[in-house]
């Protein structure tokens, strides 16, 4: 059926688009920019804050543009005065009830509301008024909520309800007293809260950010005694070089090694070699259950995120998690045996650092199962964000850094520990180990291009040993739950399941460069870092973990046969049901 198309003008130009476009993307069409705050594409489209209001010719009032669409004929203005002073107006309402401390805000330089009260010259609150005071929330591993620097636009509300499925925070109370809170108003420590962080990406300020640990980092590399090693997971080097302006998806290895270096660590290994670990356990672990019909599906327990929401939602289905460890918990555990043993380093002295695009590792690496004799396998977590900063802080021209290679021998690593960070990356790099198992030949087809691509649900079946595999890979929570449904209630005969907690993987996670509304309607992000992390892969001399040469070096010598004993005992762990609330 051919779509019928809207004609209509906007300051004073003449376009046409098909019907039931917003005025706002027929603006955009146009090449007209119209401000908007709570707006996210897809995500929050419910016109609160009224940024975007415009005048059309004829009606009383403004129309917002982001939820008004267009109609035959419709002649719409979007930059007359009153238009202007009325959003000024907006702009000084919201700012008279937000903290005024931008200068100290991690945000600052990347705020939304910062860059509109600039574009829109305010520079001074005529309506100052009573300001509501809020505690701030910070008794979680990994998310800060300091509600004083929210604007009630909802968008954290619509990531955490509408992409991922679990409603832990909302809008409560009425009028003067409404703030965006969680059940009872309690800490996001004590509610069912994943720690996933895409509130912390769709937020336009400072309200929501991670809990920052730079600082310990600091102390331990200005500590003689202390052995600081810092490990890198796939997904950071193909994200930090934003924070520094470069283009989205530029793979920066080269100068994040250099960065490190200088920041006065004494070891940069890359965590690309924990995922060839975790590959040789984890496929080792589905060739066991597939051979013996043993909980199948086997689901991957990478994703820290996803872990707390099936312990806290689908308990029942614990069994049918890879005991696992994630890649730098397995990494971290390595270097605090096998590699300080060979080091001569006291592991009390070791202190592992993981750059990690997610802000539930945080969470992940304090938990009581991640140690070993009373020592954590990874003693500090910092986001791809946190980083940034650190490099910043130490006035590194990180553009003009010359490139540089991760230390051997733990920084040997393989493509397919590289294309962790995409969603159906673990899947691929495990099928390709697990059908050289069952095979027992060295298999030349390894590319799963079936599993690739950003759709938050990949179904797929392949053929291995004369026996076919069902696959399915899902990023994002929500999808998550529709696949956990399908397992629980008997709908689906699948053998081999991949769950990322953030869409897209570990890309898209809540601890990469946060990007602004705009910037996300119009560039498929996903796309472009995850194309980069497939083209490392390609370029990859080794491309199958179980061909890493330092993994068989350190089965050989230290742990025995992939799935043995004392594999099991340093790279894997245990799960268990977690209560939603704990109020």
């Amino acid at each position: 059926m051919e779509e019928k198309m809207i004609n209509l003008t906007i300051d004073n130009q003449e376009i046409s688009v098909p019907e039931g476009t917003t005025i706002l993307n027929a603006a955009k069409q146009a090449g007209i920019d119209i401000p908007t705050l709570c707006f996210l594409k897809d995500i929050n489209e419910v016109g609160d804050c009224r940024m975007c209001i415009v005048e059309v010719e004829g009606r009383k009032g403004f129309a917002t543009s982001c939820i008004q669409t267009v109609e035959e004929g419709m002649i719409v203005h979007t930059h007359t005065p009153s238009v202007l002073e009325a959003r000024h107006v907006i702009l000084d309402l919201i700012i008279s009830n937000h903290a005024k401390d931008c200068l100290t805000c991690t945000r600052s330089g990347n705020c939304e509301l910062q860059k509109l009260a600039v574009k829109f010259n305010v520079l001074s609150v005529e309506f100052p008024g009573e300001m509501t005071k809020h505690r701030v929330d910070d008794l979680s591993p990994s998310i800060v909520r300091d509600f004083n620097k929210c604007i009630l636009c909802r968008r954290c509300v619509a990531a955490c309800k509408n992409v991922q499925g679990i409603g832990a925070i909302d809008c409560i109370n009425r009028g003067f007293e409404s703030c965006i809170s969680t059940v009872g108003d309690s800490s996001l420590n004590d509610v069912n809260c994943t720690f996933c962080g895409q509130c912390i990406e769709a937020c336009p300020t400072g309200a929501l950010h991670e809990k920052e640990t730079i600082n310990d980092v600091w102390v331990k590399l200005k500590d003689p005694e202390t052995t600081v090693i810092v490990q890198t997971a796939p997904a950071v080097r193909v994200a930090l070089g934003e924070e520094f302006g470069m283009p989205i998806g530029t793979n920066v290895a080269g100068k994040m090694v250099t960065a490190l270096k200088r920041l006065g660590f004494d070891k940069v290994f890359d965590t690309n070699t924990g995922a060839d670990f975790t590959i040789m356990e984890e496929a080792t672990e589905f060739v066991e259950r597939f051979k013996n019909n043993d909980n199948l599906p086997m689901i991957t327990s990478c994703s820290p995120g996803w872990v707390k929401y099936i312990e806290m939602n689908y308990p029942e289905l614990l069994p049918h998690l890879s005991s696992c460890k994630s890649p730098h918990q397995m990494f971290g555990a390595i270097l605090k045996t096998y590699y300080a043993e060979k080091e001569s380093i006291d592991p009390k002295k070791l202190y592992v650092v993981s750059v990690m695009p997610c802000i539930a590792k945080k969470f992940e690496r304090q938990r009581p199962e991640m140690k070993e004799e009373e020592l954590y396998d990874v003693d500090n977590v910092i986001t791809t964000r946190e980083l940034a900063r650190m490099i910043k802080q130490a006035n590194i021209e990180f553009e003009k850094l010359q490139d540089s290679k991760f230390d051997n021998p733990m920084g040997e690593a393989t493509g397919a520990g590289a294309i962790f960070g995409v969603t159906g990356g673990v899947m691929e790099a495990a099928l390709r180990t697990a059908q050289d198992i069952l095979t027992g030949e060295d298999l030349q087809k390894i590319d799963f291009k079936q599993v690739r691509g950003t759709e938050g649900i990949k179904r797929a079946e392949v053929e291995i040993a004369g026996k076919n595999i069902s696959l399915v890979s899902a990023s994002g929570l929500s999808n998550a739950r529709k696949i956990l449904e399908e397992i629980k209630q008997g709908k689906a005969d699948y053998q081999f399941v991949e769950i990322m907690a953030c869409p897209g993987g570990c890309i898209m996670g809540g601890g990469q460069p946060i990007k602004d509304s705009k910037t996300q309607a119009e560039v498929d992000i996903k796309k472009l870092r995850g194309e980069a992390l497939y083209s490392i892969d390609e370029k990859s001399t080794i491309r199958k973990s179980h061909e890493n040469p330092i993994l068989k070096t350190i089965y050989a010598d230290y742990l025995g046969k992939p799935g043995g004993k004392k594999a099991h005992k340093l790279l894997h762990t245990y799960y268990y049901k977690r209560e939603k609330y704990n109020i």
